[in-house]
């Protein structure tokens, strides 16, 4: 089926703009955590503000599958669907951090076709859409063209997991760029997106944090990938590469293997 994605982005992009007000009415103020079944927080926000976009969504596309963070799947995900993160970065978002975010993504058949970053916080929007190329704040935006990791900035998500899984490899990476640093959660990839910094390694995501991501590069003239170089989906590892170029990506990936 033909989907009208300029359209599903507009949307999109008004749902959580709306939805932003759950997670600043609670930002920096008094709240309970409840940690999950695999030690990672959650709180009343999460919860609220995918609430909001599931019943958002399901007004407007009754007929679009959803799978979110808090609340899983519903439908098949074989069509029309859309997947939800309501707070990327919820240990960010519990300890005051500006840098949390809302993550969204449409499928069409499993594939990225929209990526939407937005930043509540700072008040950002990056949306990416297939053939149409990515915004922020309804402004043109694509990637760096550096195609040198020497003359790189290059952010290392996650570093903790990165270092404990392989110090050898972390320190490849901390050594690698004009510029590293260190950090989590989607921003940097929306940075990418951006051009304001040139590359990101992450890991330890989950399908609702990096598949969103993907329509954003994509359309903004970047590479994201899984470590190995193969194409992000419903069942990759959760290592994330995004590039701003094709050269960057493959130093990146051999850094990686070495």
């Amino acid at each position: 089926m033909i989907y009208d994605l300029s359209k599903l982005s507009q949307v999109a992009g008004t749902i959580a703009q709306e939805a932003s007000a759950i997670p600043m009415q609670y930002f920096r103020t008094p709240m309970d955590i409840t940690d999950k079944a695999d030690d990672s927080p959650v709180t009343i926000a999460d919860q609220n503000t995918e609430r909001f976009i599931r019943d958002a969504l399901a007004k407007h596309f009754p007929d679009h599958d959803i799978f979110g963070e808090e609340f899983g799947i519903s439908g098949t995900l074989e069509g029309a669907s859309w997947i939800i993160d309501p707070i990327d970065g919820t240990r960010s978002f519990i300890s005051g951090n500006p840098l949390f975010g809302m993550l969204m993504g449409f499928l069409d058949a499993g594939v990225p076709q929209i990526g939407l970053v937005r930043m509540p916080a700072l008040d950002e929007t990056f949306i990416g859409v297939a053939g149409h190329g990515a915004t922020k704040n309804g402004v043109p935006i694509s990637c760096r063209k550096t195609t040198e990791l020497t003359k790189a900035i290059l952010y290392i998500n996650e570093p903790k997991v990165i270092n404990a899984a392989d110090p050898a490899r972390f320190v490849r990476l901390c050594d690698a760029a004009h510029i590293n640093r260190t950090a989590y959660d989607c921003y940097p990839h929306a940075m990418v997106a951006a051009g304001t910094i040139d590359a990101v390694v992450d890991c330890n995501l989950e399908p609702y944090d990096y598949l969103p991501l993907v329509g954003l590069i994509q359309a903004a003239g970047g590479i994201i990938t899984d470590w190995h170089g193969q194409t992000l989906t419903l069942k990759s590892d959760g290592r994330v590469i995004t590039a701003a170029t094709p050269e960057l990506h493959a130093q990146i990936l051999k850094l990686l293997d070495a």
